[in-house]
């Protein structure tokens, strides 16, 4: 029965509720699929054009994509009364402080709930005062390695800030711009800040948008439904906290001035004080607004003396100091504005210099699709190859192949070539087919044991395509004892590229202990290629790294790390790494042919 006396919840708090449902239900320990579908109908709610509450006491309910019977019966509950008995229920059952505790890295709902049930563990501070204590070891199942790892899970989390991995920056960016792209007056509107220089990780998000309509951008959007708070609104800006997610800062620029506007929020703040004395020695004073020129007296001339240079390009508003454009990944205050001066700046590797990706997975492991489905998704992306590189025998947890499923896969990939030629030789291959063909090249993810031998013989490692070597297991090692395996990889005549050197997870696992200039020289001795993973939860090699090898004289593979056909789109990330790093195509493996790549491999020193 609807309650008319209530207002109607709007679609912001129906989807925090859906959200929190979602959480509770994993600390309770229910089912995955579960847990995720509530999550879903939260999004879907969140994003809806409909107010869903309204329409529900309209007596037209709105039809949510994705959402079954059993969850739709529970929007009805909530929209038409603003209560939800199975939701008040599950916050007598599961505290919500608990929820909290799902955000330590290496804390799962099962041992969140086994602390609450055997400790009463509540809080952040319950678990700390439990680990400090020793008192977390008598549980079963955890250790005192145990507590030193929740210790390090709760110090990574407080630091963390709740900064977001790059792909869900670029969802959340995606998703507002798709909501105000038709507000009325708007001409541009794109995103500025570590976002565009493509940070690692991403705090804030800001937007820039040009429109001579300012009040009605704004009025959208704070007024969307996934705004849980406005924190400030004025005529020209406006900054919300989402549901669930950053905050949000929008900027209005005047139309045709976005030069300075865009250097001016992309930062970074140390580029851009950088700019400001450049400007300043000039006579000038920078900022957001455009050049204004200084009086005798150092401070902005006013009156008729005043005199404000504006820009509709980033490129004119550089030029103004004499300096050429700055690409985005570079403005961190590394060198790029004394390259600039000089005209040095390096021409920097672009997304559409890759010819193809040297690391790929299929569900022969620990992937989610078919071999044949990961093919043919590479080939409509215009790749000339993709390397299939499934885990080798030792790694069992991801199902790593033996002898007999290596010789099995080989011909699949045989017999896919096989059909790919024909097809282009017909004509009937797909319109978006690489001009030289496509071709699935096959290798594998070759795991360097904890002894540091490697995990296949050479006789079966000379037979493949390309080799990339990783190391996974018995990370705790001494650096001497780490770095000795990463060199092994390296100096075998059939590896070609170490798959995510650091072995790292952005915020929840540590980098390996390496010596790391030792890894890099021997790798530029040897020829042996460094990735650059574009997995945005790994990033790895980081730019910084990166950077420095490139010094000593490396060459990189930009690679997607693929486990599914959609996360082939990670050589962007790849690619954002290699720009930061300052890394040019002549620098990037498969920047090269088919053929020019597989000349590499056969030319790397001891192989025959």
């Amino acid at each position: 029965m609807d309650d008319p006396e209530s207002p109607p919840l709007s679609n912001g708090e129906l989807a925090r509720i859906f959200h929190e449902i979602g959480d509770m239900l994993e600390v309770k320990g229910e089912l995955v699929f579960k847990t995720v579908a509530y999550h879903r109908a939260a999004d879907a709610i969140a994003h809806s054009p409909v107010e869903v509450a309204r329409a529900y006491r309209a007596g037209d309910p709105p039809r949510i994509a994705g959402v079954g019977e059993a969850i739709a019966r529970k929007i009805e509950e909530l929209a038409r009364t603003g209560h939800l008995a199975f939701y008040e229920h599950l916050r007598e059952e599961v505290p919500p402080s608990l929820v909290a505790l799902l955000g330590i890295p290496g804390v799962g709902p099962r041992t969140v709930k086994q602390l609450h049930d055997e400790l009463g563990v509540e809080t952040l501070d319950d678990l700390r005062r439990a680990a400090e204590a020793g008192t977390l070891r008598g549980l079963r199942g955890m250790s005192e390695k145990t507590e030193e790892q929740v210790l390090a899970g709760i110090a990574t989390l407080e630091n963390r800030k709740d900064r977001m991995r790059l792909g869900q920056a670029e969802e959340i960016v995606e998703t507002l711009l798709a909501e105000l792209a038709e507000t009325p007056g708007l001409r541009s509107i794109q995103p500025a800040g570590s976002f565009r220089r493509r940070r690692e990780t991403i705090g804030d998000l800001d937007l820039l948008a040009e429109t001579d309509r300012p009040l009605e951008l704004v009025g959208r959007f704070v007024g969307l439904p996934t705004v849980e708070s406005i924190i400030a609104r004025g005529p020209h800006k406006a900054a919300v906290r989402l549901l669930r997610g950053p905050q949000v800062d929008l900027m209005v620029m005047p139309p045709d001035e976005a030069g300075t506007y865009l250097i001016h929020f992309t930062g970074s703040k140390e580029h851009n004080v950088r700019l400001r004395g450049m400007a300043r020695d000039r006579g000038w004073s920078l900022s957001e607004k455009g050049y204004l020129r200084l009086g005798d007296d150092g401070e902005p001339a006013t009156g008729d003396a005043a005199d404000l240079r504006v820009f509709p390009t980033e490129a004119e508003a550089y030029g103004f100091l004499g300096l050429p454009f700055i690409e985005p990944e570079l403005r961190e205050d590394r060198g790029e504005i004394e390259a600039a001066v000089a005209g040095q700046l390096p021409r920097l590797v672009a997304r559409t210099d890759l010819r193809g990706d040297c690391h790929s997975h299929s569900d022969w492991s620990d992937g989610v699709h078919a071999i044949e489905q990961m093919a043919e998704s590479a080939r409509r992306r215009g790749y000339a190859y993709l390397v299939l590189t499934d885990h080798t025998v030792s790694l069992a947890i991801a199902r790593g192949l033996d002898l007999e499923r290596v010789e099995r896969q080989r011909r699949i990939v045989a017999a896919l070539n096989e059909r790919f030629a024909r097809e282009e030789a017909a004509g009937t291959a797909p319109p978006e087919t690489a001009p030289e063909g496509f071709r699935l090249l096959h290798g594998c993810e070759l795991e360097v044991r904890a002894d540091a031998t490697l995990d296949y013989p050479d006789e079966l490692l000379a037979t493949y395509d390309l080799v990339v070597g990783s190391v996974h297991v018995a990370r705790r090692q001494s650096r001497e004892q780490l770095t000795a395996r990463t060199l092994a990889a390296i100096r075998s005549p059939h590896v070609d590229v170490i798959a995510h050197p650091a072995g790292r997870y952005i915020g929840s696992r540590e980098d390996l202990d390496l010596d790391w200039d030792t890894v890099y020289e021997e790798a530029a001795r040897t020829g042996t290629a460094l990735e650059l993973n574009g997995s945005d939860e790994r990033l790895d090699l980081s730019d910084v790294r990166a950077r420095r090898a490139a010094e000593l004289g490396c060459v990189f593979a930009i690679d997607s790390d693929a486990h599914r056909t959609e996360e082939l789109d990670n050589l962007r990330w790849g690619t954002a790494m290699a720009r930061r790093a300052w890394l040019g195509p002549d620098r990037i493996v498969n920047t090269r042919s088919r053929a020019e790549l597989i000349d590499w491999t056969a030319g790397k020193p001891g192989r025959v």
